[in-house]
């Protein structure tokens, strides 16, 4: 069985420096190690060159964002599991063989995410996926540890094995086979959301995703925008309208968006107070770019499986965490979420 490892850089130099010796330490004899490296500009390429000659890169032409720049790596990659892991994580001993038996064991399994902690604050959750990924039926994305900002610390309470509806991409486990199967991820994405897509195309397909607890990285999350940028705010609002149209059941898509507009509208209005301008405007930059390539994304739609709801929350989270006082994903209850 061949495992590759693939870190997808963009002038992380300091990245590299500071979790290349680990993952190595801790992967080598299970898995080939490769950065894809997206044009950087800092000494990335020759930093590797001269500490690691042993690792394999892939140089893409330009900066082509995450979703074109591991779809163009993976494509040179031959291997029965792809492991995509940001360049700011920190492994652990024995972090792969537990997720690798995990999807051994059961091969209607796609995709699966370690438990991913923080690196700043090492007894808390991390953001970007913490103990599993799940959405709203509105198409808000939150976690097993993480809702909103609201960051539980790890005592043990999420280390059960269990099914998913995402896996973050900042450390994700995939069959190969299946990650060309389904056109790898949504290029047009360019970065955030996209591995969300995937996963619930996936799950359109019949495929599962997990969380396996038995391992763990520590992720500094941000390395490459941060939290608050509203670059970030436009690709986040965009994106999460191309998931919804692209993967929701038929009975579903409008009345989903009819109430999306409206929450949107009120969430751009909030940026306008409290964050200023360039907030508000990523919102409604990102309303327009998602109209104006309309006629592309339905065709995307036209020619995709949709309408697994399975593990879709079936309340809308804002109103559970704002108006209802539910900071913790224990609090809310298992029987709203749907199982079909």
């Amino acid at each position: 069985m061949h495992v590759a490892v693939i870190i997808l850089n963009w002038n992380g130099r300091k990245y590299l420096q500071q979790f290349l010796p680990t993952l190595i330490q801790y992967s080598r004899h299970e898995a080939e190690i490769i950065v894809a490296d997206n044009a950087s500009t800092d000494d990335s390429i020759a930093f590797l060159r001269n500490n690691y000659p042993e690792i394999r890169i892939i140089q893409n032409a330009t900066n082509c964002g995450f979703a074109q720049g591991y779809n163009l790596a993976l494509s040179q990659v031959k291997a029965d599991y792809y492991i995509l892991i940001n360049s700011d994580i920190e492994v652990t001993e024995n972090w792969i063989s537990p997720v690798i038996t995990l999807m051994e064991q059961d091969k209607q399994i796609a995709a699966c995410q370690p438990k991913i902690r923080s690196f700043d604050e090492p007894k808390k959750f991390e953001y970007a996926g913490a103990a599993g990924g799940f959405i709203d039926k509105y198409g808000y994305p939150f976690c097993r540890g993480r809702i909103f900002l609201s960051i539980e610390d790890d005592t043990g309470q999420y280390d059960d094995v269990c099914e998913i509806f995402w896996a973050t991409g900042a450390c994700m486990f995939v069959r190969a086979d299946l990650f060309h199967l389904m056109g790898g991820l949504d290029e047009d994405f360019f970065a955030h959301m996209e591995e969300i897509d995937f996963c619930w195309r996936l799950k359109n397909n019949g495929y599962k995703i997990m969380y396996c607890p038995d391992s763990t990285v520590f992720h500094i999350g941000g390395g490459t925008l941060p939290k608050a940028s509203w670059r970030k705010t436009y690709l986040n609002f965009r994106n999460n309208f191309y998931l919804l149209y692209k993967n929701l059941p038929d009975d579903r898509l409008y009345p989903v968006f009819a109430v999306r507009l409206f929450l949107d509208g009120i969430a751009a209005v909030k940026f306008l107070f409290q964050a200023g301008f360039k907030d508000f405007w990523a919102v409604t930059r990102a309303h327009m770019s998602f109209y104006t390539s309309l006629r592309k994304t339905q065709l995307k739609r036209k020619s995709l499986k949709h309408g697994s709801m399975q593990h879709v929350f079936g309340k809308n989270i804002v109103v559970e965490y704002y108006l209802r006082g539910k900071r913790k994903f224990s609090q809310l209850n298992m029987k709203n979420f749907y199982t079909e």
